[in-house]
């Protein structure tokens, strides 16, 4: 339902879509749509049923990763916990590092348009500083401790005592106010 004060808060839910980092992404998604688009379903480019499978492999891996990209970009827009957004930032380096790796099993296998793949290279390399700055400014002060110790804030060790669990509290006596006649 929509409620008026809403229109109180200057918060845009689209705003990532202006994000440099978003913005790029897309323009890497659609640089892998052309080389998916380069290659014929009935692949004049491959000399064997091998390299067309090989094709193929890297094609469909490299759509997924480009596709990944600008989605966890968009995921962690609306996500404050410090830790989820680093584990995210994760998964978006890894798929642009993939693309990059099927970018040479492309090469591999004998892709003849191998300018489209020096040009996704470099978009990419584009990307990595955008993505770099973007990571900066999520805000380590907001987090939830990783108990496995991997998206921790600097400083912070997955054994730690999460802030404001120190509270005293005694169980002992949690049952006080009920009376145990009453059923």
């Amino acid at each position: 339902m929509y409620d008026d004060d809403d229109d109180n808060h200057n918060y845009d839910i689209d705003s990532w879509r202006q994000l440099p980092v978003f913005i790029q992404a897309e323009v890497i998604l659609k640089l892998v749509e052309h080389i998916v688009d380069c290659i014929p379903k009935e692949d004049s480019n491959a000399s064997s049923p091998y390299e067309y499978s090989l094709f193929d492999y890297h094609t469909a891996s490299m759509m997924e990763n480009a596709l990944i990209i600008p989605g966890k970009i968009a995921g962690i827009h609306g996500v404050e916990l410090y830790d989820i957004k680093m584990e995210n930032a994760v998964i978006i380096r890894k798929a642009a590092q993939e693309i990059i790796t099927n970018l040479r099993g492309l090469q591999i296998a004998g892709f003849k348009e191998v300018e489209y793949l020096e040009l996704l290279r470099k978009e990419i390399e584009v990307l990595r500083p955008l993505f770099a700055e973007w990571v900066k400014t999520f805000n380590p002060y907001n987090y939830i401790i990783d108990r496995w110790g991997l998206f921790n804030p600097p400083g912070v060790d997955y054994n730690d005592k999460m802030p404001g669990n120190d509270l005293p509290y005694d169980n002992n006596h949690l049952f006080e106010d009920f009376d145990s006649d009453e059923d």
